[in-house]
């Protein structure tokens, strides 16, 4: 603990201060330990079933994930960030759309750049050369700052760092906002008076589990990607399976349905950074023109954009798909 504060609560509230300075909407503190059996086995068996599909980097690092201590040595507490992107801006009727979370700049850039100012304003509060606490020497002050590039659990820790429930759709619901957020830690070597969990509040409510095009929400509360529209329009390489483009809509990079249906989603918070805001250019493409995309087209429009996960060839399958001439 840094001697500018009296009480680790002191010194978790001022970095919560500095992230809402930063834009952040929610920030919170878990203790770095082993992910709980139950998160634990869970996860295992998750990947045992196959429902990552081709996203084999889910099962590398597995100990790293349930464990962050041994991705960041020395790892004593997390401090987790929520930023708002939502609510998803409004394409014409009758025209293609995109996610809500991929018609602004990046998040991992966006979110980064605010994590690594946030991390500088810690070694601040921190105080420079080290912390020392009563007789013993603090170690010099390491931290790392991660947004869904790293062998993380990120919905797990932003719940035991309290800032909300993971929802029936498997994503983070904030209390009173929803689940359109971002997400993003710094692990730190230092002790932090950490927050408590909040619990579930969706009830006996299945909004987003009926509102699955594709049923990839399961009954039992597996997520199985190898139906989920996201995966399938996004971190795919493969032809659409049957069914898919009816099912798609629109809507040909990603889908909001779940969160849509969400009634927590009704409170979603808009995004405040800059860089979140919708590309007007994005937003005035009409079909014709995103049927005459070209290769340069392409990279001029999603310069800087998290389209590019798709790739110029997978959107273009999902756009033909999207039309209604296949399954891509």
């Amino acid at each position: 603990m840094s001697l500018r504060f009296s009480t680790d609560r002191q010194l978790s509230d001022a970095i919560k201060a500095e992230a809402m300075r930063l834009g952040f909407y929610r920030c919170g503190v878990a203790d770095a330990d082993a992910v709980e059996p139950q998160a634990a086995n869970a996860f295992g068996s998750w990947l045992r079933q196959g429902c990552h599909a081709s996203m084999g980097y889910m099962e590398n690092n597995a100990d790293k994930r349930l464990d962050p201590r041994l991705l960041m040595p020395g790892t004593l507490s997390i401090v987790c960030v929520a930023m708002a992107y939502g609510p998803p801006a409004r394409f014409p009727k009758g025209e293609y759309s995109l996610a809500a979370y991929a018609l602004g700049r990046d998040y991992h850039d966006v979110v980064k750049a605010r994590l690594h100012s946030l991390a500088a304003a810690m070694a601040s509060l921190f105080g420079e050369g080290g912390d020392t606490c009563g007789s013993d020497a603090l170690p010099p002050l390491a931290m790392r700052v991660f947004c869904d590039t790293a062998p993380v659990l990120e919905r797990y820790w932003a719940w035991r760092s309290g800032l909300g429930w993971i929802g029936r759709n498997h994503q983070l619901v904030v209390p009173g906002a929803g689940s359109m957020f971002f997400l993003g830690e710094v692990f730190v070597n230092r002790r932090l008076a950490p927050d408590a969990p909040q619990p579930s509040r969706c009830g006996t409510c299945r909004a987003c589990i009926d509102a699955c095009p594709t049923g990839a929400l399961c009954a039992d509360g597996t997520l199985d990607a190898r139906r989920c529209l996201s995966y399938l329009t996004i971190e795919s390489r493969d032809p659409l399976p049957p069914g898919a483009s009816a099912a798609m809509g629109n809507c040909i990079y990603g889908c909001d349905r779940c969160q849509e249906a969400c009634p927590h989603n009704r409170l979603a918070p808009a995004a405040t950074a800059p860089e979140l805001q919708p590309n007007q250019a994005l937003l005035a493409m009409r079909k014709a023109d995103w049927h005459s995309l070209t290769p340069d087209g392409y990279r001029q429009l999603f310069k800087g954009s998290a389209v590019k996960r798709a790739k110029y060839d997978g959107l273009m399958r999902n756009i033909r798909a999207a039309e209604g001439g296949g399954e891509g």
